[in-house]
């Protein structure tokens, strides 16, 4: 099952919602201002209750598609100005950055932006608007894979450092001949 039509909401729940605000220095201020604007982006500084990576749009498709191929799913994932953020364990990001530079398959995939402590980033909203395109909020990202939970599974870096190599590689891979164009002579 690929992550594209795997069960997901577009708002956060309650417990995810309380998974989000854990990031902040100040959890009940995030969730009184979430209140007040669901519908508004939020900046979260990365390191305490996750990480984030950053990555091309079409490419963390295939990192996604990948992480569901081969069993462990993923945490939350969000949409953001053409990427995907793929949340993952704190201390992940600059371990994945660690173990890009150091391995020879770092040239096949491209760049990612690991965001670790010190790093913030813009999440979309706790909910989303659906009432036009002059609605608050539209254009501020979506989520993919809502946070669900209050302690949501978030892979570390070597499953996304592998995930990242598998859809690199397949993306290099040349296409299949179509079975029914071929014939038996």
């Amino acid at each position: 099952m690929d992550i594209w039509t795997h069960q997901s909401v577009e708002y956060v729940t309650v417990a995810g919602e309380a998974w989000l605000a854990s990031a902040s220095e100040y959890p009940r201020s995030m969730r009184a201002l979430w209140e007040d604007r669901p519908w508004a982006p939020s900046v979260l500084p990365c390191g305490r209750a996750f990480d984030v990576i950053s990555m091309p749009g079409l490419f963390g498709r295939r990192v996604l598609d990948e992480l569901w191929a081969s069993g462990p799913g993923c945490g939350p994932v969000a949409a953001y100005r053409g990427r995907t953020l793929l949340f993952v364990q704190p201390g992940a990001a600059p371990r994945l950055r660690r173990l890009l530079a150091w391995e020879e398959w770092a040239r096949d995939v491209p760049p990612l932006l690991c965001h670790g402590r010190g790093d913030t980033v813009t999440v979309p909203p706790v909910q989303r608007m659906v009432h036009g395109p002059e609605s608050p909020g539209q254009g501020s990202g979506r989520w993919i894979v809502a946070p669900e939970e209050r302690e949501p599974w978030l892979p570390g870096a070597s499953v996304v450092l592998w995930a990242c190599v598998r859809a690199a590689r397949e993306a290099d891979a040349p296409p299949l001949a179509d079975p029914a164009a071929l014939t038996i002579g």
